[in-house]
């Protein structure tokens, strides 16, 4: 028998980054187990995508990540790029759909399609699986690793993969325990908090509009610069605002909250029409209806539970005037709501309601080849436990494939 095929790993985590890290040290010739402190493993998986699964985007590039060092991930994201990832899950059984945006889904819909072939492989693999062991302690030895769980047993292997995910979404098992045991080992942590998540907003109307939903534009703004923008789906609730193109700024957002910096997030209600073409409308079309009210003079263009809290913030007081009342300066006061509506960010939503991690291991401390500590040998990580975070639409499951990957067969090869 080989020294590889002797070779014990431990994976911490049997989420999406430690099963293909499991799968790609077994496919190298490892023993391999996965310590999962869920009763089952892949627990995450069901829930991403809206219960879709999207995994992989093939617009994916590396401007699409983030963390103190996002160069880190472009060796990993290179190795096992998008096209390797979609033809991994063709043999798997998963045929891909791909829809807006350049995201990937199984064209089965499922997200849990995805984890199904993803257990079916271990198992046919050989890979041991063992839930309900929470990992509490880690400690390198001359023979290896000793690792300690909370109901008392002590396990020894040889190379350990630590992937543990962050702090987003507890209820999955990932409550931030892998960065106490990566610190335990001597690993420094940069600073983690929620991303791709809903913003809180300032503001006495929010239970007005909870629930409304609407095509517009967000931008991200922090004093006079202009740093992100997208478009899509974007939903007002009682806290702030949400949607997909809310969770792309947000990351950027938590940043600046973070950092204690200013935070605004405009808004663009109607974004189909310049500053000028929006005027030009508003003042026909009050000039169709002048006897309307101004409230009820909106209706059928924009979402009727809208209209009141637009047009106070606006600064109309009167909301049953006529139209024909209505001076210059407040229908261009309308037209600039309708398009810059301006809201300070006064922080996210917490880890129960975020997607990802941002922050993390600091990656100065991982060799970005191998995906093996610096500070301990045998050590291997990969994953969401890395400061290294992408952007909404697949990427960060594409970044737990990408370094699953490598960390597997770094750590029989290595």
């Amino acid at each position: 028998m080989s020294r590889k095929s002797k070779l014990k790993v431990f994976v911490i985590g049997g989420g999406a980054s430690g099963m293909m890290a499991a799968l790609s040290a077994k496919y190298a010739g490892a023993n391999v187990t996965i310590l999962e402190r869920n009763a089952r493993i892949g627990k995450k998986i069901l829930a991403t995508g809206n219960g879709r699964c999207n995994y992989t985007n093939v617009s994916s590039s590396h401007a699409c990540y983030n963390g103190k060092r996002p160069e880190f991930a472009y060796n990993a994201l290179s190795v096992f790029d998008v096209s390797k990832t979609i033809g991994f899950f063709e043999k798997l059984g998963i045929t891909p759909s791909v829809e807006d945006a350049g995201k990937v889904f199984p064209m089965s819909g499922q997200a849990s399609s995805v984890l199904d072939v993803l257990l079916y492989e271990l198992n046919k693999s050989g890979v041991d699986i063992v839930c309900n062991a929470f990992v509490k302690d880690i400690k390198r030895n001359d023979k290896g690793f000793s690792v300690g769980l909370e109901d008392g047993r002590v396990l020894h292997c040889d190379r350990i993969i630590l992937a543990c995910g962050g702090k987003a979404m507890p209820s999955s098992g990932s409550d931030g325990n892998g960065f106490e045991l990566a610190k335990k080992l001597g690993h420094n942590i940069v600073d983690i908090f929620p991303a791709l998540v809903q913003l809180k907003l300032k503001g006495n109307f929010f239970k007005q509009i909870d629930g409304v939903k609407f095509v517009g534009t967000c931008e991200l703004l922090s004093g006079n610069k202009h740093l992100q923008k997208d478009r899509g789906d974007i939903l007002f609730g009682n806290y702030g605002v949400s949607g997909p193109p809310i969770f792309q700024i947000s990351r950027k957002a938590g940043e600046l909250i973070h950092e204690k910096q200013e935070a605004i997030v405009k808004i663009s209600v109607i974004d189909n029409m310049t500053q000028k073409e929006l005027e030009n409308y508003l003042t026909q079309r009050f000039k169709n209806m002048p006897e309307k009210s101004v409230d009820f003079s909106l209706v059928g263009f924009i979402n009727k539970r809208l209209i009141p809290v637009m047009l106070k913030q606006a600064g109309i007081s009167d909301l049953k005037k006529p139209v024909s009342m209505l001076t210059s300066g407040e229908k261009k006061n309308i037209a600039t709501i309708l398009q810059d509506w301006r809201f300070q960010i006064t922080g996210t939503k917490s880890w129960p309601s975020a997607q990802v991690t941002a922050g993390g291991i600091d990656t100065d401390e991982v060799n970005p080849y191998s995906l093996e500590s610096k500070l301990v040998k045998g050590l291997f990580l990969c994953g969401e436990i890395l400061d290294i975070d992408g952007a909404c639409g697949g990427y960060n499951l594409q970044w737990a494939w990408s370094s699953g990957f490598i960390a597997g067969k770094s750590a029989v090869n290595s």
